[in-house]
């Protein structure tokens, strides 16, 4: 129409290959989502015997008295016969059976109890007759947790050797193993299915955290450990919910074991690390992932690739044109490898020993345990959004030193803090679990920085090791009580403090790209102790 000018179109910015994984879009967001959702649910199976194994309230069955049937409540002689629950009253040598049990019929001895009436059937205590032995429920979580053990070392191999995508959807369909326990008719065949659930389903941590960092850019990097963070956060809470409105156990496990069968769905959704497929030859694959990253991130790319082209994403996004995968040799020779290896496991072990130390020394908290375990969870989230806004603003280091030697100091206050002063104790405590929470991202995301991608996925189930370490031993701490209260909170404190300094001896990653190569770690190094040299050296890199 005349009138009107036509309006000239605003050219778009044309992306070379190398830089679309900078650029975060729906691509990026529609992985996050389907990682993300596997990850809530593995996180909800990974605490799953915390209910599930948890003690029942129960009696003795007096099998003279009464029958099979007989109700958990208090009968008609029990207020006046005490007795603990695992010892059985005597019958006076006068009764007979013809006469009916009152509290005069029983003698003032006890027996060892054989046979108990549970109040509920709600856990696998019941279901499986544990009454009296509580070191069969405490194994349970020990079982897994070693199960987890095994699965973050294979989790790491497996994610090099086969490739970010198969792992994960391995690890997260493993879960489904778990819908075997509710036919267990023993407890040993109970925690054997309970370990090899836990071995088959706990690498999904490893592989999911592998898969998202390396599809984001480094600006995206801390919000890939917080998203993977609040996963796990929303997965527990979302357990003590369940956990609070279907307590029969077996319910409850075949509604948490579920979505591990629905994710084989997603292998259509999750695509492959473009880094992982350069790094193994799969060049014309990686070109079309990252074709489809800008396809769905609406890109304008430059499509005309030629050979040389394809080594300048090698070199463009720090692939490496060494071997493909670093020997052990290598990695254990380097003395800034071992530096980094030393770091990632004692920040990742002091996280998670710290981290569910405090849930369990929680158990004073008022309330219920189902709200004490959710009011503990959801202290988790406010320290995730410190994490992401000081490690995007100061950088990693800083914040984890500074964030370990506070935690310290608050768990060590809280020791410390006499019971009169109830808010106070309780007031440190939470802060010391806000902070941890924050440290425990963090330490994530620096370990994951700190490793070259050529291993990478080894490395860090080296430090997923040292995570599950962490958490087997954090039940056990309760058990300093008897030498003295405060201990507990001083070992955590003694722990935090220890790793606030080892920090020291690793760099600062924010502003660094991923290296690829133990070489290109030492040149780096080498590079920042003659600044002079260093802007070349990274730039060379990247």
């Amino acid at each position: 129409m005349k009138g009107f000018k036509k309006n000239r179109d605003v050219p778009r910015k044309v992306y070379e290959l190398w830089e679309i994984t900078e650029k975060f879009g729906k691509y990026q967001a529609l992985q996050y989502a389907c990682i993300s959702f596997g990850t809530i649910f593995v996180a909800i199976v990974n605490i799953n015997y915390i209910f599930i194994a948890s003690d029942l309230n129960y009696r003795c069955r007096i099998t003279e008295c009464e029958t099979t049937e007989a109700a958990y409540e208090t009968p008609p002689w029990g207020s006046n016969v005490s007795v603990d629950r695992c010892s059985k009253p005597v019958l006076n040598e006068s009764w007979s059976q013809t006469q009916s049990c009152t509290a005069d019929s029983f003698s003032s001895s006890i027996e060892p109890c054989t046979q108990w009436i549970y109040e509920s059937n709600n856990t696998i205590v019941a279901d499986l007759d544990l009454a009296c032995e509580p070191w069969k429920m405490n194994l349970v979580g020990t079982v897994h947790s070693a199960g987890m053990l095994i699965s973050m070392i294979v989790a790491g191999w497996i994610a090099d050797r086969f490739g970010r995508k198969p792992a994960v959807i391995f690890f997260v369909v493993g879960t489904c193993m778990g819908h075997v326990k509710t036919f267990a008719t023993s407890y040993y065949m109970y925690i054997a299915i309970e370990f090899i659930e836990a071995a088959i389903s706990g690498g999904a941590f490893t592989a999911s955290m592998v898969l998202l960092i390396e599809i984001s850019g480094k600006k995206q990097r801390l919000l890939s450990s917080v998203l993977f963070a609040y996963a796990i956060y929303v997965g527990e809470s979302l357990f003590a919910v369940l956990a609070m409105f279907i307590p029969y156990w077996k319910t409850l496990a075949r509604i948490i074991y579920t979505p591990g069968i629905v994710y084989l769905a997603l292998i259509f959704f999750i695509r492959e690390s473009p880094r992982w497929q350069l790094l193994n030859g799969k060049t014309k694959e990686a070109i079309e992932t990252l074709r489809l990253i800008a396809k769905t991130n609406n890109l304008k790319i430059n499509d005309v690739v030629t050979e040389s082209d394809e080594e300048k994403l090698k070199s463009k996004l720090n692939i490496g044109e060494t071997v493909m995968k670093e020997s052990y040799k290598k990695i254990f020779t380097s003395k800034q490898i071992l530096k980094r290896i030393l770091v990632g496991t004692v920040s990742r072990f002091t996280s998670s020993f710290v981290y569910y130390g405090l849930i369990i020394n929680a158990v004073w908290l008022p309330g219920n345990r189902y709200t004490n375990f959710l009011l503990c969870t959801v202290m988790s989230f406010p320290g995730e959004l410190i994490s992401l806004y000081l490690m995007n603003k100061i950088g990693r280091k800083l914040p984890l030193i500074v964030g370990f030697a506070v935690c310290g100091a608050l768990c060590v206050g809280s020791g410390y803090v006499p019971t009169s002063l109830v808010w106070l104790k309780i007031t440190l405590f939470l802060l010391g679990k806000v902070v941890i929470s924050s440290c425990f991202t963090g330490a994530v995301t620096y370990s994951m920085e700190l490793f070259p991608t050529n291993a990478r996925g080894t490395l860090l189930g080296v430090c997923g090791f040292a995570s599950i370490l962490g958490n087997m031993l954090a039940p056990l701490s309760p058990m300093l009580y008897v030498i003295s209260s405060s201990l507990p909170t001083i070992l955590f404190g003694v722990s935090a403090a220890v790793t606030a300094v080892l920090i020291t001896i690793t760099p600062e990653t924010k502003e660094l790209p991923l290296f690829d190569t133990v070489e290109q770690v030492e040149a780096s190094m080498k590079a920042k102790s003659h600044p002079s040299n260093e802007k070349t050296t990274i730039s060379t890199i990247t």
